[in-house]
């Protein structure tokens, strides 16, 4: 299979520019005690009307790192985020949030414990401004006016929309439009971010820059991101790691590399005839 070769990765900045919200929370999180770093699926089933969407599928994230999520259309994968960020319940298995069983809990209460997410179609507010948008994210956590107007500011110039911020949400291109809905989710200072499907739809001109955002939010902001995608290329660029699925259970799991080179992998794209096509003796 032609798998895209991935860019030299940019360099790695880490804790070091986290910003002051995130670290206090790290700081909160460390005095009470609790483990931390990861959000973790385990064994997780989920079926609906007795078709299983999931089987028994585990998924780790941590802090600092982006893991890609990817398989066939109908795999699994929205599922599967759905069931990490509380919008859906599995059906057995387990969801932990740095150390704390969230299995049960709804999504609002998974956000305030640092956790957000994008979605495939937009969810912002399109009469308000783009500034708008974000500052009431922010607010929407608890933040006071004046400290989500500063995060609103310092996250449109983060992701490129300064240029945009009295621009009404309905009129932005597509591309800025995912960018937004990214700077939605990081104004809740999250520690883990799944998106889903951001770069769907964009066109090929703007995924390196959309590839540098997804970067940001690691290295920048310190988050773990969740990246579910069919765009290839994004994946192996910018991903740690990647999780496949097929029909509903975990296929493989490893690096850019690792992955690439599993036939595995390849059937389930490709069918076992493309995987095999190159085994057959020449004339």
């Amino acid at each position: 299979m032609a798998w895209p070769e991935p860019s030299p990765d940019a360099p790695r900045r880490g804790a070091d520019h986290l910003g002051d919200g995130l670290a206090a929370t790290e700081s909160e999180r460390e005095q009470e005690g609790r483990p931390g770093g990861t959000l973790r699926a385990s064994s997780v089933s989920r079926s609906f009307a007795g078709v299983e969407a999931l089987r028994g599928v585990t998924l780790e994230l941590a802090r600092g790192e982006v893991v890609g999520l990817i398989g066939p259309n109908g795999a699994g994968k929205s599922t599967l985020v759905n069931v990490l960020s509380g919008f859906d319940r599995p059906t057995s298995g387990s969801v932990e949030l740095e150390g704390r069983d969230v299995t049960g809990w709804p999504a609002h209460r998974r956000g305030r414990h640092g956790l957000a997410r994008t979605f495939q179609h937009s969810h912002s507010f399109r009469a308000l401004s783009v500034r708008e948008n974000v500052e009431v994210a922010a607010l929407g956590t608890g933040a006071p006016s004046r400290r989500a107007s500063h995060r609103a500011q310092r996250l449109l110039e983060l992701l490129g929309l300064d240029a945009y911020a009295d621009t009404p949400a309905a009129a932005l291109a597509h591309g800025d439009e995912r960018r937004l809905g990214v700077a939605r989710a990081l104004a809740s200072e999250p520690r883990f971010v799944l998106m889903d499907e951001p770069a769907a739809g964009l066109p090929e001109v703007e995924v390196p820059d959309f590839a540098a955002v997804v970067r940001s939010v690691r290295d920048d902001h310190g988050a773990g991101v969740l990246l579910i995608d069919h765009n290839m290329a994004l994946i192996m660029d910018v991903c740690d790691r990647i999780h496949v699925l097929d029909q509903g259970i975990s296929l493989a799991e490893g690096t850019p590399t690792e992955i690439r080179a599993n036939l595995d992998v390849a059937a389930a794209y490709l069918g076992e005839s493309a995987v095999h096509v190159d085994d057959e003796p020449t004339a």
